[in-house]
């Protein structure tokens, strides 16, 4: 089984923030980065996966108002950590390859070969507006996202592993014939140059990819080493993980070279009764405008106007976040939510699994889920920050460690060395 932690802080629970045991001061707060990230290599975790975005607001979810800027927060991470994977999300609709290519070579170098990239498209219109462009349509994104992955591939192999050899005597610094300029002319973007950074430790970093509409599972099968997906349903995940290894195959690669990662969203309890306790309490400090902010990002549609102890009304398809919406509106129909319901769902997982309990009922699931051919590993969403993630590590990863399912010690240096990946040579 693959862990990663999903670092959203103060928390992922919209509300997390307000819980008394939560860290909010002195933000950003790198000195809780650092704990986060020495409690997850502690814990034996695979990685360390920075979401990110652009917008800001008083209605934003908290963990997106203020933040750090993702490589410069690795790269002093890496300083602290010697096994830790180190993933970040960057946009492929609001950057340039090259810029991409370097910040995430670089931090290979830094870590010693553990970066990766979380491949996004940014969902949200009123990113767009940060840059002053209009943002593209949900197929056009994917289509600029493939472009861009493949310019930042030809730039990760400008040079050689063995290019930069520094002989004095010859008065060679790098290596004759080790250099390969990229000549990339695609329709949204255009590389002519080379890479000034030397062939990452890992060849190419790790590639995430989040989206599991059509385009966004399409471009994963073809691209991605993890695909990180929101799945609440076991047999739905199952069909979903058996659908993309068989597209995986349908474009050549092993289906085993890709892993299949859902999030899981964890309330731990010293007990069942503790941890609907602690849920409970999250839920009661909820700020209705901040989570109604979520609900309607999640549905591309403006949720406050409709009423709340309703059943979830019939929504129009938007070029949004689509498989996100489509998730959402599948478990209120399934679970017969009302949209109050559906708010509190979201105001906690936004659609990913929701487990509430002792470190033991939390345990059986995600072995449930991982037998059950549902998952390859878990991206772990503690609801607030550090207390919730530390109660992860310290009482859910021993239950698994005992029964066989989760590493007791790193077994290499690299980030696709704990996931069991190839380096990607040239």
């Amino acid at each position: 089984m693959r862990l990663g932690v999903f670092v959203q802080t103060p928390g992922h629970h919209v509300a997390g923030w307000r819980h008394p045991d939560a860290e909010t001061k002195g933000w950003p707060n790198l000195g809780l980065m650092q704990h986060i990230a020495a409690t997850a290599e502690r814990a034996k975790f695979d990685m360390f996966f920075l979401g990110d975005g652009f917008a800001t607001g008083y209605s934003e979810h908290p963990s997106t108002i203020g933040k750090f800027e993702p490589i410069s927060l690795l790269s002093a991470l890496a300083m602290g950590t010697k096994h830790l994977g180190l993933a970040a999300t960057a946009s492929t609709t609001y950057a340039e390859p090259y810029h991409v290519a370097r910040g995430f070579a670089s931090l290979d170098h830094i870590s010693g070969g553990r970066a990766g990239w979380n491949v996004v498209t940014t969902a949200y219109a009123k990113s767009g507006a940060v840059f002053g462009r209009p943002h593209p349509p949900h197929a056009e994104r994917y289509a600029m996202a493939e472009e861009f992955v493949q310019a930042c591939r030809l730039l990760w192999d400008t040079w050689d592993a063995d290019a930069f050899i520094g002989d004095k005597t010859s008065g060679k610094f790098v290596k004759p014939g080790s250099l390969h300029q990229p000549d990339f002319h695609g329709k949204y973007f255009t590389v002519t140059g080379g890479l000034n950074v030397p062939r990452a430790p890992q060849g190419h970093p790790v590639l995430i990819q989040a989206g599991s509409s059509g385009p966004g599972q399409a471009l994963a099968a073809r691209i991605a080493d993890v695909v990180f997906t929101a799945q609440n349903d076991r047999r739905e995940a199952a069909a979903f993980y058996d659908g993309l290894k068989a597209q995986v195959a349908g474009f050549g690669r092993d289906p085993a070279g890709v892993l299949v990662m859902p999030g899981v969203f964890p309330v731990v309890g010293r007990t069942e009764k503790e941890a609907r306790e602690i849920f409970a309490e999250l839920n009661s400090r909820i700020h209705t405008e901040q989570a109604f902010t979520v609900l309607s990002d999640r549905l591309g549609t403006d949720m406050s106007v409709y009423p709340l102890d309703a059943a979830v009304p019939e929504l129009p398809e938007t070029e949004h976040l689509k498989s996100r919406a489509a998730l959402l509106i599948e478990m209120a129909r399934r679970d017969k939510l009302t949209l109050r319901e559906l708010y509190h769902r979201v105001a906690a997982a936004r659609g990913h699994l929701l487990l509430v309990g002792s470190p033991t009922q939390i345990a059986d699931v995600l072995e449930d889920w991982f037998k059950a051919g549902a998952a390859d590993g878990f991206n772990v969403m503690p609801p607030f920050f550090p207390g919730q993630f530390d109660a992860f590590a310290d009482q859910v990863v021993p239950i698994l460690q005992e029964r066989g399912l989760f590493r007791r010690d790193y077994t290499g240096g690299m980030l696709r060395d704990h996931l069991g990946l190839t380096n990607i040579g040239k």
